[in-house]
């Protein structure tokens, strides 16, 4: 399922962040827009395994990963500059930024928009209710965050998200 007021509030956090981590105001909107459409490709998996309240095992996992290909897919007639942002977000929001994430990209190879995408998208996830979890604390949320800076998280976005976490959002 794809939620459409999660999708608003990682769209309005992406904009935000990218202003914070130096884009303009055009590619910071182009940004939000494509943040709108990051999990798009969710729409085309299973129901059953967007609702499942248990962890995934790991075939099902494996379905789950597709979700960011099957996004850049529906996102490929999409010309120019709108349409590369947002087949990378979709494809790139879940890869890490020590490599761990779901195709093995890092550090340099995962454009900064994506990694903002991704920053937003987590903290999203974290604070919103699931079937197989309640959400945290903004804190708790922003605690993750912070901690998985070089790791999970490219260290400049994670400090960048933390400073206007901490000084609010306007």
């Amino acid at each position: 399922m794809v939620n459409a007021k999660e999708n608003t509030t990682v769209a309005l956090l992406s904009e935000r962040l990218a202003l914070a981590c130096g884009y303009d105001g055009s590619m910071a909107e182009l940004i939000k827009w494509a943040a709108r459409y990051h999990d798009i490709g969710k729409s085309l998996l299973p129901k059953g395994l967007l609702q499942k309240p248990d962890k995934l095992l790991p075939q099902e996992f494996e379905t789950m990963k597709l979700h960011t290909v099957y996004g850049a897919r529906l996102l490929s007639p999409i010309p120019n500059v709108r349409g590369t942002v947002a087949r990378q977000v979709a494809l790139l929001h879940h890869e890490w930024f020590n490599g761990q994430g779901y195709w093995g990209y890092e550090a340099d190879e995962i454009p900064m928009f994506a990694g903002i995408v991704a920053v937003a998208d987590v903290y999203t996830a974290l604070i919103s209710e699931r079937p197989y979890k309640s959400g945290w604390s903004e804190e708790d949320a922003l605690a993750y965050i912070e901690n998985r800076a070089g790791s999970q998280f490219c260290p400049e976005i994670a400090a960048s998200f933390a400073l206007i976490m901490k000084n609010g959002i306007d």
